[in-house]
């Protein structure tokens, strides 16, 4: 009877899953899909509590009341701008999750609803062994990820001479570390196996560079579900199985997306190589010769005051200053003024996907005002002020126009169409693929040195 139970709760739990991602896909949807995921997320762990393998109640008590503690206090406490290193992270524990639960089973196969010393079916031993893999990779790539967006270690792509062949070499190895671990069996194969996946994980993200972290996240979020996915065939749990296919499916459409957007392939990204430190210094014959307009607050409040439509670009610079809620002040300021203000937003500004929507949500913009760059890139041709808050890459025509640019190719927003650009930047410093922009020198270009929300607060002062 508590089969059929757990039976039909997971198969409500599925569905609540299946329209919390649905949910997700707009920003005004997003929280009645969250609250729609958690309870399908609730309704699930209530049923296998019911399993009949569950011999004790107090551990998985332990575990959740501990487990939520946690993640309650760092709910509280991160910053929005460090959204994507938590995104990171938390990919990292359910790889090594994975890890973990087969190891467990392979250790003690009861955890199968086998006799303690039977033989491990090879379907059992392939399945454990694509789960630890995958688990395995995505632990170490998204530490590493973590580490380089929290500027723990270096954004710059870390290169060696003949890493690509010391890459090969490590996952030749340990595929082959995991054909043996599924024709013995052994705990030791499985241990060896897993380290080795380990290291490979953290070397093929080391040569990624800043600029491709949005997809680097997507891809180790995909890589996540599929882990998951792979313990649901370890345990014989049809809801881990639905439920990792779906992070791990979304996941892989996402990056595909964002390597669109990029016009660049996966597999491109992944052999890693592009990308700078925020900061560093323009690519050798990349940095044009010329002079910079600066302006000030009062400068900008009054062009923005007289102008008929102004479309804001925000960009990670708006995160790290958390200016967010003084730019909305500055909009509502000229929207009384009757001026047309729209947000313009690349698919891969910021550090992860939909980060920049995220920040303005929390502002409370309305969803109208922001626009996709496919529906608003048209017109800037016919905008008086684009007015860039913290962007540089995404803003950078060189994408367009420079093949010898390392992001030649990569769609950027054409807010040098507009009567004026003004960009807010602390300095001169380039983006985080550190490549210099051009826009910075043409004449209709205004430099707004400072702060990103000190500039946004005095330029309300100023109006």
């Amino acid at each position: 009877m508590s089969g059929d139970i757990t039976s039909y709760a997971y198969l409500f739990s599925a569905i609540c899953f299946v329209l919390a991602i649905r949910g997700l896909a707009s920003p005004e949807t997003a929280r009645t899909g969250n609250l729609i995921g958690i309870l399908g997320i609730a309704v699930a762990v209530g049923a296998t509590m019911l399993l009949p393998q569950i011999s004790t109640w107090l551990f998985v008590f332990v575990g959740i009341v501990l487990g939520g503690a946690i993640g309650a206090f760092i709910a509280l406490k991160v910053e929005i701008t460090n959204l994507p290193q938590l995104v990171a992270i938390f990919n990292s524990l359910v790889g090594l999750a994975a890890v973990l639960i087969s190891g467990a089973a392979l250790h003690d196969p009861s955890l199968y609803g086998m006799a303690q010393d039977s033989t491990m079916p090879l379907q059992s031993l392939i399945e454990m062994a694509i789960s630890a893999c995958i688990g395995a990779v995505t632990f170490t790539g998204s530490v590493i990820a973590f580490a380089k967006l929290h500027e723990l270690m270096t954004g710059t792509p870390i290169v060696f001479n003949g890493q690509k062949a010391v890459n090969g070499l490590l996952g030749l190895s340990a595929v082959f570390a995991a054909l043996a671990f599924a024709g013995w069996g052994s705990e030791g194969a499985f241990w060896g196996m897993v380290v080795l996946f380990m290291i490979w994980g953290a070397m093929v993200v080391l040569p990624i560079g800043g600029a491709d972290m949005p997809v680097v996240i997507s891809v180790l979020n995909s890589l996540s579900g599929w882990a998951s996915c792979g313990i649901g065939f370890t345990l014989d749990n049809p809801l881990m199985i639905v439920t990792g296919a779906l992070v791990g499916a979304s996941g892989g459409i996402l990056s595909f997306i964002m390597c669109r957007a990029m016009n660049r392939d996966l597999l491109s990204v992944l052999l890693g190589g592009f990308g700078a430190e925020a900061g560093a210094g323009a690519p050798g014959g990349l940095a044009p010769a010329g002079t910079v307009k600066s302006g000030n607050a009062d400068d900008a409040a009054f062009m923005l005051k007289n102008a008929r439509s102004v479309v804001i670009v925000p960009g990670y610079g708006m995160a790290v200053a958390q200016a967010q809620h003084s730019l909305r002040e500055m909009v509502d300021m000229l929207k009384e003024e009757g001026v047309k203000v729209r947000y313009a937003i690349h698919p891969v500004a910021g550090r992860m996907p939909g980060h920049m929507n995220v920040l303005l949500a929390e502002a409370n913009v309305p969803y109208d005002d922001v626009l996709e760059m496919d529906d608003i890139n048209r017109d800037f041709a016919t905008t008086d002020v684009a007015f860039v808050i913290g962007a540089n890459d995404t803003t950078n025509p060189s994408a367009r126009n420079d093949p010898a640019s390392p992001i030649y190719g990569m769609p950027v927003l054409d807010v040098e169409n507009a009567g004026m650009v003004m960009f807010i930047k602390r300095s001169m410093a380039t983006g985080y693929a550190g490549v210099d922009n051009p826009l910075f020198y043409n004449d209709n270009t205004m430099m707004l040195f400072g702060d990103a929300k000190g500039m946004c607060e005095n330029i309300v002062k100023a109006l």
